[in-house]
């Protein structure tokens, strides 16, 4: 793993790491996890194996990413995100492979502090979520959902900036379309 730079207090296990990546304290990444270039993995963060992060993703603090959670490209995580990969959980019973629910997160979509994200969705591409959101649903491409259970509240730009009704960015001037999945660039 040459070019990944893993804190003397972290751990990272997995032998699938891009060069750039880096891995700070109390972080664990296991075996099995694929982490792409660029990456920053914060303090106590948890990649389980079976986790794939796509290249410029950031993982801040206290996030866990769970087997079976797929986020592409310069994904944001915030602090303390937790992803889900189960259910029906119980102590007693061990699931695995197929027996768990995947969930994507597709490039560019930002989930703030605290996001839950119930498994077997998909976040379209540069969807925002507020802060403390749980989201139990599908999240359309360039929506901005916000509490619990998560709701569209609006549309955001690539850049990250509210969208006007017109579907225009007032900071970038990018122009949106509605789409099948959400918006796309008109």
């Amino acid at each position: 793993m040459s070019g990944v730079q893993v804190h003397p207090a972290g751990l990272c296990e997995s032998e699938d790491v891009g060069d750039g990546t880096r891995v700070w304290a109390f972080a664990h990444v296991l075996p099995g996890a694929r982490i792409g270039r660029d990456c920053n993995v914060c303090d106590g963060a948890f990649v389980e194996g079976g986790a794939v992060l796509g290249d410029r993703v950031t993982v801040k603090n206290g996030t866990l990413v769970f087997d079976g959670v797929v986020c592409e490209d310069e994904v944001f995580l915030g602090p303390n995100v937790l992803f889900t990969n189960d259910l029906r959980p119980r102590a007693a019973i061990r699931r695995t492979g197929d027996a768990l629910l995947s969930t994507t997160v597709r490039r560019g979509a930002s989930l703030g502090a605290g996001t839950v994200v119930v498994c077997g969705i998909e976040i379209g591409g540069y969807a925002f979520a507020a802060a403390g959101s749980v989201i139990t649903e599908d999240v359309p491409a360039h929506a901005f959902v916000a509490g619990n259970p998560a709701r569209r509240k609006g549309w955001v730009c690539a850049c990250g900036e509210r969208l006007a009704d017109d579907l225009s960015c007032p900071v970038c001037h990018n122009r949106y379309a509605e789409a099948a999945g959400g918006l796309e660039p008109a």
